[in-house]
């Protein structure tokens, strides 16, 4: 059997385990239960499937789009359009698969290509096949990635895969010192950037920095020792290849989402984080990693696991999670296992790989305490980017990788000859039969010391979450503590003693490894049961239309719902344009005038809200506190939802005569004042170009009239008609990518009422017409196309080079 064919089966053997493993979730006709996927992803692969192939190719296409039907009006301002393309294997494969366990599917893949980057990295730096097969299977199973289906970080889990692939070609790169292996770097970081979550992208970069600062300064001390050339200016040059090329490869996506984090509630011009922009400190450092939960690395369950929202959740969780974080969807747990492999290569390889491996463990959980620590505040300071992010725990998967190779490495190690007979060696099977010795001390003083361990864990063992509360909770957590030490205890135990029993020649080294690999799945198979938890798909989610949709469809328009308590992207892919949806990143003007919403103001009225959908037990509640323009009109059949029509609901367009000029700032709160009428008066942030009509008087000589031609994403026309000096006020969302052009000629549009667009008008009859297309599209898919040119040629230049060689060598 070739060598490339030992690697495929290995591959397929990886393939079958996680078919195996992951069972649960993929042959089966439900989905899983988590709020992300059942309420976000999956309406994104219920509309892909009910528009079928031919809709969805339609919808390609390389300019900048503007979502007419969530948040009223969104844009990434054509970021995510390479995504579309690089990754259009995604959708795909989300049709072609059977829903709902097409969403399972999908994530194993990933991980799967995952687990096999891990495997290539490993064989690149000369372990063997089935350490590199257990060093991908700790990247794959470990609890730290599978916990994140519990929480439905789909597209997470997807970008984290990307990471071993970065650091496998980066390193061979490095290995082979040619420049196309530089330039794949940046490319393999590309797919990575476009794959949609871009906090993992940035840490992915951060980590490649740090990697190839080390290797290069590695390879220049190596050759100082050597007395060879120093090779250090074409090294900095390599590495200014990857940034610069990285940076013009990915600017189609780049370019325009530096831009639109710009205008952001994060972006600098925010007013954030004392001018600075980005997040405030206690928020960018929120979810940072407790100190004292590094024993949740050892003890999965120290701190509870899984937590509970809205819906069914699994029977087999003794105690959810009450640990400092405001609470966590996941487990930081990689396994016991890995953790007693990892002195193994430090005793007995202590090389270039495994110092970067150990910086990226220690480096990656350091930085995961976030403020914790002083090294975090340091950055979020200092650092360019980090503070434009929080879950400073995000990170957790560059240590996972590190542990992996480690493991790896020590695997490979351990059941040679040559290090089994040492000193050293006898020494390690000494520390690995101390740990289920400690583990065991630690059961029974929790036994018999529960009295004194309480008054230490209090308060924290005492607060109540938002989902628990009550005297009970103290005894749950207790008691699932003690439980969990208990099964430490015990696979410790078994480790060490596979460990000493080929220590002492009564097992082979294949027989080792292979017990220890079980080991590592039963362990994680444990913990990752509690998070594989599927149910039913809901019938919001299958695209039924409810008998409130099928009413509100037919009166709907242009105008916009507001669904109060209730899901608006049911709405929105139901083709109902909605006012809100949740995102915690928003453009900065809509967010200071979300802060600030009320129903009984005229903020609806402007903003095109002309329905609100109610829970029919909370309509009775907050009956008496809405304002009578808002009228029921519907209730469903069930008399579960009603529909209350907006009676002072104002047209997608209207003329206004006057304006008063504010401090942008000021708007939302002026807004708020009863006395504001958007009919009557706009406030803008500027004087007008020409004279209008005074404020206060009365504008009884005005008329004037707006009628829609065209509502599209990317254009709206309108006709117009005034006998005098005007602002025509469009319901839309003000945004620097849209352009305004008059009876032809370009305009300016203002910001009206803090939101929304505004045209200044003369008298007379007007052609009015907005088209979106943004500027940094534009820069950025030149550069990009230009970046992918010379690749290509250099792809080509390199085929033509080996095809020269093989000819040479004949």
């Amino acid at each position: 059997m070739t060598e490339r064919r030992k690697d495929l089966a290995v591959i397929a053997l990886l393939a079958l385990i996680l078919l195996a493993f992951f069972s649960r979730i993929l042959f089966t006709d439900k989905v899983i239960r988590a709020p992300d996927i059942i309420n976000e992803f999956y309406w994104w692969v219920d509309s892909l499937r009910r528009g079928g192939f031919a809709e969805f190719f339609k919808t390609l296409q390389f300019s900048p789009g503007w979502d007419i039907y969530i948040n009223s009006g969104a844009t990434d301002e054509g970021g995510g359009i390479a995504g579309q393309l690089i990754h259009l294997y995604r959708p795909l494969l989300l049709m072609l698969l059977p829903a709902p366990a097409n969403v399972a599917w999908f994530i194993v893949l990933h991980l799967l290509f995952g687990g096999v980057g891990v495997y290539a990295c490993c064989r690149l730096i000369g372990t063997g096949r089935a350490a590199a097969l257990f060093g991908g299977l700790i990247f794959v199973l470990a609890p730290e990635t599978v916990s994140l289906i519990n929480a439905g970080h789909v597209i997470k889990i997807a970008t984290i895969c990307f990471v071993p692939w970065v650091f496998y070609v980066i390193e061979k790169a490095f290995q082979t010192r040619r420049l196309i292996w530089f330039m794949a770097t940046s490319v393999i970081l590309t797919a990575q950037f476009c794959g949609g979550h871009w906090q993992i992208v940035y840490y992915t970069c951060l980590a490649l920095a740090v990697y190839s600062i080390g290797r290069t300064v590695g390879i220049v001390i190596s050759e100082r020792a050597q007395g060879a050339p120093s090779s250090l200016p074409r090294l900095l040059a390599y590495n200014l290849v990857v940034l610069f090329f990285f940076l013009s490869t990915v600017a189609v996506s780049l370019a325009p989402l530096a831009n639109w984090s710009t205008h952001s509630n994060r972006g600098v011009k925010s007013g954030a984080n004392q001018g600075k922009g980005g997040l405030e400190r206690q928020e960018a450092m929120s979810w940072s990693l407790p100190p004292e939960e590094l024993g949740a690395m050892v003890i999965p369950g120290l701190f509870g696991l899984s937590r509970k929202e809205g819906g069914e959740n699994p029977t087999n969780v003794p105690s959810y999670y009450w640990g400092r974080m405001v609470f966590t969807q996941t487990a930081s747990y990689m396994g016991l296992l890995p953790w007693l492999l990892i002195p193994v290569p430090l005793l007995f390889r202590r090389d270039k790989y495994t110092w970067l491996a150990v910086a990226a463990v220690v480096g990656g959980l350091l930085f995961s305490m976030g403020k914790y620590t002083p090294f975090y505040n340091l950055l979020y300071d200092y650092f360019p980017g980090i503070n434009r992010f929080r879950v400073p725990k995000m990170i957790m998967f560059i240590p996972l990788l590190g542990v992996g190779m480690l493991a790896a490495r020590g695997i490979d190690l351990l059941v040679r000859e040559e290090v089994r007979d040492t000193v050293a060696f006898r020494r390690y099977m000494w520390g690995v039969a101390a740990v289920p010795l400690i583990l065991a001390t630690l059961f029974c003083s929790e036994l018999f010391g529960a009295r004194l361990w309480m008054s230490l864990l209090s308060p924290l063992i005492t607060e109540p979450n938002r989902f628990e509360q009550g005297p009970q909770l103290v005894a749950q957590r207790w008691g699932n503590l003690v439980t969990e030490t208990g099964i430490a205890a015990v696979l410790a135990l078994g480790i060490a003693g596979v460990m000493i029993a080929f220590g002492r020649r009564w097992l082979s080294a294949r027989a080792t490894v292979i017990m220890l690999v079980l080991l590592f799945v039963a362990d994680v198979w444990r913990v990752n049961d509690k998070f594989l938890f599927t149910i039913q798909l809901p019938e919001h989610s299958r695209g039924v239309k409810t008998p409130e949709v099928d009413f509100i469809s037919k009166g709907i328009d242009h105008y916009r719902v507001l669904p109060v308590g209730g899901d608006p992207m049911y709405f929105a892919t139901n083709k109902i344009p909605v006012l809100f949806t949740s995102n915690p990143i928003q453009q900065r003007r809509w967010q200071e005038l979300l802060d600030v919403f009320n129903l009984n103001t005229s903020m609806a009225d402007m903003l095109n809200v002309k329905y609100l959908v109610y829970p029919s037990e909370q309509y009775l509640q907050d009956k008496g506190q809405l304002d009578r323009k808002y009228q029921p009109v519907y209730q469903a059949p069930d008399g579960h939802q009603i529909v209350l029509e907006n009676k002072s609901v104002l047209p997608k367009a209207w003329l206004v005569p006057s304006v008063v000029t504010v401090n942008g700032g000021l708007a939302p709160q002026v807004m708020l004042s009863p006395n504001f009428d958007p009919r009557k008066t706009a406030l803008v942030e500027s004087e007008p170009p020409f004279r209008m009509g005074a404020f206060g008087q009365e504008q009884s000589g005005f008329n004037g009239e707006v009628a829609i031609r065209t509502y599209e994403g990317r254009r709206i026309s309108l006709s117009a008609t005034t006998n005098a000096n005007c602002l025509l006020v469009i319901g839309e969302k003000y945004y620097q990518g849209w352009q305004a052009f008059v009876d032809g000629n370009r305009t300016e549009i203002y910001p009206a009422n803090h939101v929304l667009r505004g045209v200044y008008l003369t008298p007379g009859k007007h052609t009015v017409e907005f088209r979106f297309d943004p500027l940094p599209f534009k820069i950025g898919k030149y550069l990009t196309l230009a970046s992918l040119a010379l690749f290509a040629g250099m792809l080509i230049r390199e085929w033509l080079l080996c095809r020269k060689r093989v000819k040479s060598e004949e």
